[in-house]
């Protein structure tokens, strides 16, 4: 029987539990905390956010960073970088981020960040155990007004579901965890994935500002920083610029395309991608016809070698070749599709004679049977919470429900964090920022930030805070073994440095 949008209010058990990571010769000993954080407007309690901590023992504290982690979605939980990660426990994949057969593991994660930083998972409202609590009105109130059936069937967390609103809960639930823990003097960073990344650039500013939390780092995971990137058309070029370099990332990952360079350096190629859509794509979509045709065509074959498609799928397209084209064309002729979160994977093609893609993506849609079950099984087995919630992944309602509206504070019509990341790093020009990405990823691609950070214009002073670097993989690069292995390496010296 699925749970009611706003089910009576049960008493919230916090668990804690000692644990220890073993990472070779090392041993970590540390604390976690599963609990819920009482949420409040104007001193009336509203919500309670739940989140996992995790405190090394005291021995390692000199003071020890602590970093605040959460997803996107909107509407996911902070469960794919708490299990696939940063915490001490894993969900085993493949090598290369291929889903294994059920049933799930879970693995210890010899590339924990708890060997380098204490963590906190927060999983924002409607997401995870997150629920907002039931408001008491007294008699009269209820007789004297008229309910909206609709509205009062609706999730009360909706309030939390718009761009501010959300951004206030998490730096409220930062200032009282830092009070409760006694942990302002530590060194604090935060890190979030996807539209977590969004989140992430606007709270560099906000939590300064705002809240008066001082960040030693800020870590932008496979981020879509400005939401115009996000959808192209006839008359908004940059985002299929953008989009070409991951396309022949995963062209050459394919074998489908003339390698622009050694074959098998995918690097190399991506790099020539990068180039041709700056010097060459945007000027022939920015002049449209004006375009010399015999140029047109010349470009038109340079992209379909450089991404691996007919160069007559190219022309009839006019260069703007969006993600669900790509694919289910890449691969047609051997009836298997890609992934859009990661284009290294592929699946069949359930439908190959319909006009119109009509499939699962198999990159998001099959994480769901992996991360469901093992933060199910870590959190009530392994940490002892006690709960009779569902424990919502990744919630549909939320990210449908979603209000972007900044109440007119609109940049050129659209959404978008990079001018509050410039902010950030100007108030404070000792926060490192990192943003990194997985090169398959089509629905955030890399370029997008390598094309933003070039248009930020930092000053000279700052700009060597800005850290950009990307993995094969894709949007959850950490998946494949090498990366995540590469990307710990090098977090451990961001974290180093920053502190």
């Amino acid at each position: 029987m699925p749970e009611s949008p706003n089910p009576p209010a049960t008493p919230r058990k916090k668990s804690k539990t000692e644990h220890t990571l073993s990472l070779g010769e090392q041993q970590i000993r540390y604390t976690a905390i599963a609990d819920w954080q009482t949420l409040f407007d104007k001193d009336l309690p509203v919500a309670e956010m739940f989140y996992v901590a995790y405190i090394a023992d005291a021995e390692y504290a000199s003071p020890r960073p602590l970093t605040f982690v959460f997803n996107g979605g909107p509407g996911a939980a902070s469960a794919y970088l708490h299990m696939g990660a940063l915490g001490p426990k894993r969900v085993h994949f493949g090598t290369n981020g291929t889903l294994p057969k059920p049933p799930v593991r879970v693995v210890d994660n010899f590339e924990s960040w708890l060997s380098f930083t204490d963590l906190v998972f927060i999983d924002p409202l409607g997401t995870g155990f997150s629920r907002s609590l039931p408001q008491n009105k007294d008699t009269e109130d209820k007789s004297s007004q008229k309910v909206d059936p609709e509205q009062e069937n609706k999730p009360k967390e909706i309030e939390f579901w718009e761009v501010e609103r959300d951004l206030k809960a998490l730096g409220e639930f930062m200032q009282r965890f830092l009070s409760q823990n006694k942990r302002w003097l530590a060194p604090i960073f935060i890190a979030g994935e996807s539209y977590g990344g969004f989140r992430v650039a606007r709270l560099a500013r906000k939590l300064q500002q705002e809240f008066g939390i001082g960040l030693s780092g800020a870590i932008i995971i496979s981020p879509a920083l400005e939401f115009s990137l996000l959808g192209g058309s006839d008359y908004n070029l940059s985002s299929w610029a953008s989009l070409l370099p991951s396309f022949a990332a995963c062209g050459a990952y394919h074998g489908r395309v003339q390698w622009a360079g050694k074959p098998g350096d995918i690097q190399a190629h991506t790099a020539t991608a990068e180039q041709f859509a700056r010097k060459t794509l945007i000027p022939m979509l920015a002049m449209g016809d004006a375009f010399p045709s015999d140029e047109r065509q010349s470009a038109y074959q340079q992209m379909a070698d450089l991404i691996g498609l007919p160069v007559a799928l190219v022309e009839r397209q006019a260069g703007r070749i969006n993600i669900e084209v790509f694919a289910r064309e890449l691969l047609r002729d051997q009836q298997r599709i890609v992934g859009l979160y990661d284009a290294s994977i592929t699946a069949i093609d359930p439908f190959p004679d319909r006009i119109v893609y009509e499939g699962i993506d198999p990159t998001l849609d099959g994480l769901d049977r992996l991360f469901t079950g093992a933060i199910n099984s870590h959190l009530r087995d392994t940490l002892g919470v006690e709960t009779d919630l569902t424990y919502n992944l990744l919630n549909l309602e939320t990210f449908k429900a979603w209000k972007f509206d900044l109440k007119g504070d609109f940049k050129q019509g659209f959404i978008g964090a990079v001018d509050d990341l410039r902010v950030g790093m100007t108030l404070n020009p000792y926060m490192r920022v990192y943003i990194t990405h997985g090169v398959f990823d089509l629905v955030t691609p890399y370029f997008s930030s390598n094309y933003l950070a070039d248009l930020m214009r930092l000053n000279p002073e700052i700009r060597p805070n800005l850290t950009l670097r990307h993995f094969l993989g894709g949007h959850m690069f950490y998946t494949w073994d090498k990366s995540r292995e590469e990307w710990f390496t090098e977090m451990k010296a961001f974290f180093e440095a920053a502190t």
